[in-house]
């Protein structure tokens, strides 16, 4: 279903290499707002460490945010060493078919790894990436966010059970 990711987990830094392998992907796309940093813009510690890890394997990043904070992403992008793009209109496909072609991979060998479901599953579903989603950071949110959390977490529900019964 387009609305389930592949992978649900606690946050970005458990995503080890390990699985990475074990499912072909040489290239992580990763969302900022939520999935990166919080609401006040702190990256949790180890963040930056499990990049440079997961970088030192192998694995390319690149951050697309749907952020028009440029300044915002350009420092997440410029702490992690790594490439980004702002206004990316996810679910769209455009932000995302900009990232693959800058990661040189194709959509099977990358994950897209993000904090909402109507934005980051959704476009990596449709774009045939991997989707990981992850818990928000923290609760606070940008309004329109807000008003979505609660059917994404009814999503979610229906997800893990699904998951539970197979």
């Amino acid at each position: 279903m387009i609305f389930y990711p592949k992978l649900y987990i606690e946050n970005v830094q458990k995503i080890k290499i390990d699985y990475l392998k074990q499912n072909k992907i040489k290239a992580l796309i990763l969302d900022v707002d939520n999935t990166l940093v919080d609401f006040y813009k702190k990256m949790p510690e180890g963040t930056k460490q499990w990049c440079e890890s997961l970088k030192k394997q192998g694995i390319k990043f690149c951050i697309l945010s749907n952020s028009n904070n440029i300044e915002k992403v350009e420092k997440v992008a410029g702490e992690l060493q790594i490439h980004y793009i702002y206004l990316a209109m996810k679910p769209l496909k455009r932000g995302f078919k900009k990232a693959i072609d800058y990661l040189k991979e194709k959509p099977e060998n990358i994950a897209a790894v993000g904090d909402q479901i109507f934005t980051d599953v959704i476009g990596a579903n449709r774009c045939k990436i991997m989707s990981i989603l992850v818990k928000p950071l923290e609760e606070k949110d940008i309004l329109i966010t807000r008003i979505k959390r609660p059917l994404e977490n009814f999503v979610i529900k229906r997800y893990l059970k699904s998951v539970k019964d197979n």
